[in-house]
């Protein structure tokens, strides 16, 4: 008789980004209010980098980006991230906490967002391209990001500056 195994997510996540000392189940108290990492919404995506923890939720009602700090065990306020008239979905953030980036469709139309927290400002990276786009990530200084498209008929994967320019990564790096 075999039994299951169940792994959790961010323990996963650690055997991908070879932190030390894993795997190991994170373990944060249950905030009804919604300011722990715990709450009765769904919590879906997570990604983690250093100290922090992004994922996606409805606790408000609306599917939203939260990032969590391991150190302080609380939810860090986001001005100006999440808005009532689009769906966020698979964010990831720079190894400090500066930049998050993630996907958000809106009337349809589907967009990489970069997310500046010290200057609380949000950046469209992909207002000019014409295509489906998933699965965004961001490099661990937050300086280029990566996700997919479709522009080409099949899943691509682009790679752009924080500022929105697409990069010229040579398919052989020989």
């Amino acid at each position: 008789m075999t039994r299951p195994i169940f792994i959790s997510v961010f323990s996963c996540l650690c055997l991908l980004t070879g932190c030390v000392g894993y795997p190991r189940l994170l373990s944060y108290p249950f905030d009804p209010g919604g300011r722990s990492l715990n709450s009765l919404a769904s919590e879906s995506n997570p990604g983690i980098s250093g100290r922090y923890i992004v994922l996606t939720s409805d606790r408000r009602g609306s599917q939203d980006v939260y990032l969590f700090d391991r150190l302080t065990s609380s939810v860090i306020d986001l001005p100006g991230l999440n808005s009532l008239d689009a769906i966020a979905t698979h964010p990831s953030v720079s190894e400090n906490g500066r930049y998050i980036v993630f996907a958000v469709s809106r009337q349809g139309r589907s967009a990489i967002v970069l997310y500046d927290r010290e200057t609380r400002q949000s950046r469209n990276l992909t207002a000019n391209l014409q295509a489906e786009i998933r699965h965004p990530t961001i490099s661990a200084d937050g300086s280029r990001i990566a996700f997919e498209s479709s522009n080409n008929g099949q899943w691509d994967i682009l790679v752009y500056d924080r500022s929105g320019r697409p990069l010229n990564i040579p398919q052989d790096p020989r």
